[in-house]
């Protein structure tokens, strides 16, 4: 008789508490912690010492400005010296700003957009750290993809459970020694990926040879690499339209107060696709299905078009959200394959970019549409940037599966 494979629940149990994968994979929980609320929280923190709206929403583009210039910069130290010394000196830093920054007094000290701005440079790169070391341990191609889906679901996880974490500090305090406590808690994450011992045989530093150090555009002169940043940049789109166009659906029907349990179910569609179809996912070749995932994101994207009350949006989302981590599990393991592996950090780092520009992009988008046109206007929209991202997907297909040449290491 032959047994039945193990559900996905027990996959991730089996991976996680896996012998020198379980250091590492929890502590880079615990270090990406402030990646999901920073920039909300320090709206609070500006808002709570008297700053108008104006004011925190520069405090936190500055922030997010110095993420977005800084990472990559910071992810190709990790490429090149190894992930020790950066993580120590970010995990030391990080906090250390950010106690600044809320110390620096009222709104109108000229230092907080500078302090935001250091920040978001010296953010642990604990989410590029995790996903290149995902692909360089020494696991068998079926535990390596349910890895990358435990990373889809982690950041679903993450962006809900984050903000509740921070709510929380803040009944029992104030806004600004609750930022100050997950920046620490975030940076202690980061000292522990560090301090974590490698198994046998996985390199500190994959480039850290002189004849190996990347140029300007470091991985980026990959064509594949660039077309799967460009597929991602577009598939993020539909996301920041939805985050227009959700609430102003609801406020349109006198429903402001449910927004968030709609939102909730966005991401319960994700986690419960994640587990319930990240099983299908091992047949075929990942650059093949992956067209096929962005087509059914696509189509859940136009979900919403349907919708005509609150009750009917949440299921509308809900439903269009189960592709969303089988996606980002997929372009986790294509960056993986395309990308020169000894530029892995900084591949990733690109990929999470894409995906945050793309999303910048579609708000707004988004709230140029939203007003003049109405919440179905950017539901159509929405639908419309995801059918062109599954078009580029398609035609980048043969692209994206050519796998760059790196070392294999045996499974253990």
């Amino acid at each position: 008789m032959t047994s039945r494979p193990p559900g996905q629940v027990r996959r991730f149990r089996m991976l996680l508490t896996r012998r020198q994968v379980a250091g590492p994979a929890w502590w880079s929980v615990v270090s990406r912690l402030p990646v999901y609320l920073m920039s909300l929280a320090m709206v609070l923190v500006v808002r709570e010492q008297g700053g108008s709206y104006a004011r925190a929403g520069l405090v936190a583009a500055f922030y997010t400005l110095g993420m977005a210039l800084g990472s990559p910069l910071v992810a190709r130290q990790v490429d090149r010296r190894g992930r020790r010394p950066v993580l120590l000196a970010t995990g030391i830093a990080y906090p250390a700003a950010l106690a600044l920054l809320v110390a620096s007094g009222g709104p109108g000290d000229r230092l907080q957009p500078v302090l935001a701005f250091a920040a978001g440079v010296l953010l642990p790169p604990a989410n590029s750290v995790m996903r290149s070391l995902w692909a360089r341990l020494p696991l068998a191609d079926d535990e390596r993809r349910t890895a990358y889906l435990w990373e889809a679901l982690l950041t679903e996880l993450l962006v809900i459970g984050a903000p509740l974490m921070l709510a929380g500090l803040m009944l029992a305090d104030s806004a600004g020694l609750a930022v100050v406590a997950v920046a620490t808690l975030g940076g202690a994450g980061s000292l522990g990926l560090a301090l974590t011992r490698l198994p046998p045989g996985v390199a500190e530093a994959p480039a850290a040879t002189p004849e190996a150090a990347p140029r300007l555009l470091g991985p980026l002169r990959s064509r594949a690499l660039l077309a799967l940043v460009a597929v991602m940049a577009l598939s993020a789109v539909p996301i920041g339209l939805l985050t227009l166009a959700v609430p102003a659906f609801l406020d349109a029907r006198g429903s402001t107060g449910t927004t968030g349990v709609v939102y909730a179910c966005w991401g319960v569609g994700s986690a419960l696709g994640a587990l319930w179809l990240g099983r299908s996912q091992d047949g075929t070749p990942v650059h093949r299905r992956f067209p096929w995932l962005v087509l059914a994101f696509a189509a859940g994207a136009g979900l919403p078009l349907l919708a005509v009350s609150p009750l009917t949006l949440g299921l509308a989302l809900a439903v269009g959200g189960v592709p969303i981590a089988l996606v980002s599990a997929s372009e986790m393991t294509l960056v993986s394959q395309v990308a020169d592996g000894r530029l892995l950090t900084e591949a990733f780092t690109w990929a999470s970019l894409a995906t945050v520009v793309g999303d910048a992009v579609g708000q707004q988008v988004g709230g140029l549409l939203v007003e003049p046109a109405g919440p179905r206007a950017v539901f159509g929209a929405a639908l419309a940037a995801g059918l062109a991202a599954a078009l580029l997907a398609f035609g980048c297909r043969p692209l994206l599966g050519r796998s760059a040449p790196e070392e294999v290491q045996e499974p253990v």
